[in-house]
């Protein structure tokens, strides 16, 4: 009998971790219906990322630079170059003297006019300091043929970012959910030309994967995501779902539609995106300052504003990193998580730490483990 009782008893405690761990999916991660997986990015990760002080941007670069103004560039729409002052005669340098009369050659015979070159749409910057601005739906306005001479600026702006190589992050996980949690995690970032892709893989013992895939193009207002697919296994539970991301829309999870918001971003390309922000505009990544996305989780897209609340020393396994920490303010609603970041200038202003919580539930907590690994290119 006593035999029995204590099978009983192992029986039911397995039970009950193996519903609480389902439970957990389902509240954190959502559910839905998606089908084939992205094709991955192939690279050769050949070298450790070592800390370092991130380099100074020179005031020249800052000026062409997109990414240098306080603003996240919108996702449409288009709005007329400011065209520059002209400058008075007054003011500029005294004429010299008229030199002596020379012998006028013959004009050459007239040439066809040059094709004028088409001007690639501008698109204005949306104010970090209102984060109630949505994409404006006024249709594109004719540019003024000044605004010609800003293509080549704001071509030589893109290319003043460099982005960093393909680069994995290796976690070690850890957390409560009804008893402790223990596992690990990998962060991946591909690029490919101006393709990119970030990869989140979680395993929580034998128990739990999950796997999600953000994938769309670099450009010079960060990532622009088209495509996110998610794959989260409890036992042998198997839920796939996915969101498209479109010029003026956002097909969610579960099918429905919303407007597209200047900046969207998906819960994998975030971290990458505020990696980008801060290494253009270091200037906000400071105690007191607060920066905002609107991010699409699940069944719903939403602005969520991070918090720079202070800076912190993180002892990791390879020593010790100054980071600064990240807390968000959006407030949980159900069972929506409320995510904690810690960002490391010295790490190419990566995420170290992702500290996630529901409540007084329970919380996953992800710790870099190793430095990152970086591809040569």
């Amino acid at each position: 009998m006593q035999r029995r009782a204590g099978w009983a008893l192992l029986v039911a405690v397995t039970l009950a971790h193996v519903l609480a761990a389902n439970e957990l999916a389902t509240d954190r991660f959502g559910e839905g219906a998606g089908h084939t997986a992205i094709k991955r990015i192939e690279v050769a990760f050949v070298r450790d990322l070592q800390q370092a002080q991130p380099a100074q941007r020179s005031a020249a670069a800052d000026a062409a630079a997109p990414g240098a103004r306080k603003a996240l560039p919108s996702v449409s729409s288009a709005a007329p170059a400011a065209s520059a002052p002209t400058a008075k005669a007054s003011d500029e340098a005294p004429v010299p003297p008229t030199p002596p009369a020379v012998p006028i050659p013959e004009p050459p015979p007239p040439q066809p006019p040059p094709a004028v070159a088409a001007v690639p749409e501008l698109r204005p910057a949306l104010s970090m300091d209102d984060p109630t601005a949505v994409v404006d739906p006024t249709p594109p306005v004719a540019l003024p043929a000044a605004a010609a001479t800003a293509v080549p600026a704001a071509s030589a702006a893109v290319a003043a970012f460099d982005w960093p190589p393909s680069t994995r992050l290796s976690y070690t996980l850890s957390g409560d959910y009804r008893g402790p949690v223990q596992g690990s995690a990998r962060v991946e970032w591909l690029r490919s030309g101006l393709r990119y892709q970030v990869r989140l893989e979680a395993q929580a013992a034998l128990i739990l994967t999950r796997r999600t895939t953000s994938e769309g193009e670099l450009t010079e207002r960060g990532l622009v995501p088209q495509r996110f697919e998610g794959e989260q296994s409890v036992l042998l539970r198997t839920k796939r779902w996915r969101q498209q991301f479109l010029s003026d829309r956002v097909v969610l999870a579960d099918g429905s539609e919303v407007p597209m918001q200047a900046g969207a971003q998906d819960e994998a390309s975030q971290f990458v995106q505020l990696t980008w922000l801060f290494t253009t505009q270091p200037q906000l990544l400071r105690v007191g300052q607060s920066v905002d996305i609107p991010l699409v989780v699940n069944s719903r897209l939403d602005r969520w504003t991070y918090d720079i609340t202070e800076q912190q020393t993180l002892q990791l396994p390879f020593g010790p990193v100054e980071t600064f920490h990240l807390k968000s303010r959006r407030e949980a609603k159900g069972s929506d998580l409320t995510p904690e970041i810690w960002i490391a200038p010295s790490l190419q202003y990566l995420p170290v730490r992702i500290l996630l919580r529901q409540g007084t539930a329970g919380h996953v907590d992800l710790l870099l483990e190793r430095p990152p690994l970086q591809a040569s290119r």
